[in-house]
C-alpha cells in the first residue's frame, strides 16, 4: 500500500459562516484556526494549505471570560525608537472588533508563508451581514429539498 500524498487538484475548498454572538474568543479562535488549516479533512497535509474559507459575523459581540475585558492588553511596536504601543481589550473591541478575532486566530496558525496564506481565507465582519452570500451558498428552509418518505 502506498502512502497518500495530497495534490493541489485534490483540494476542494468550502465556505463556513461562524456567528460570534456570545461566543468565547479563545474557544471560537481554535475552531476557526482548525477550519483554516484544514485539520478537519481526511486529506490534511501539514506542508500544504488544505483549509477552507471562514466568514465570521457579529465580531463585536464576542466575549471574554474572567477579568480579561479590563486586563488583557494588545502590544505592538511601530519600529521607531520609543514606538511601543499598547491598548486594552475594551478599547480595541469598540474601535476594531475584527482585529480582536484576527489576532487571536493568527496566533494559532503557523508563523510562515503558509500561515499567511491561511489567514487570507479569514473574513471578519462586525455586523450580521457579509458580501459572501454567493460563495457560501446558504439553502433557505423553503428551498431545502424534502427528505424521501417524509410526507
Amino acid at each position: 500500500m502506498k502512502t497518500y500524498s495530497t495534490k493541489a487538484s485534490d483540494i476542494k475548498r468550502q465556505w463556513h459562516v461562524i456567528d460570534a454572538s456570545g461566543q468565547v474568543l479563545g474557544r471560537m479562535a481554535v475552531q476557526i484556526a482548525r477550519l483554516l488549516r484544514g485539520k478537519h479533512k481526511p486529506i490534511f497535509t501539514p506542508h500544504m494549505d488544505t483549509g477552507d474559507y471562514v466568514v465570521v459575523v457579529n465580531a463585536s459581540k464576542v466575549r471574554v471570560t474572567g477579568l480579561k475585558a479590563e486586563q488583557k492588553t494588545y502590544v505592538h511596536h511601530t519600529g521607531y525608537p520609543g514606538g511601543l504601543r499598547s491598548t486594552n481589550w475594551e478599547k480595541l473591541i469598540q474601535a476594531h472588533p475584527d482585529r480582536v478575532i484576527r489576532w487571536a486566530v493568527e496566533g494559532m496558525l503557523p508563523k510562515n508563508t503558509l500561515g499567511k496564506a491561511m489567514l487570507k481565507k479569514l473574513k471578519v465582519y462586525d455586523g450580521p451581514t457579509h458580501p459572501h452570500e454567493a460563495q457560501v451558498g446558504t439553502v433557505k428552509a423553503a428551498e431545502a429539498p424534502a427528505k424521501e418518505g417524509a410526507e
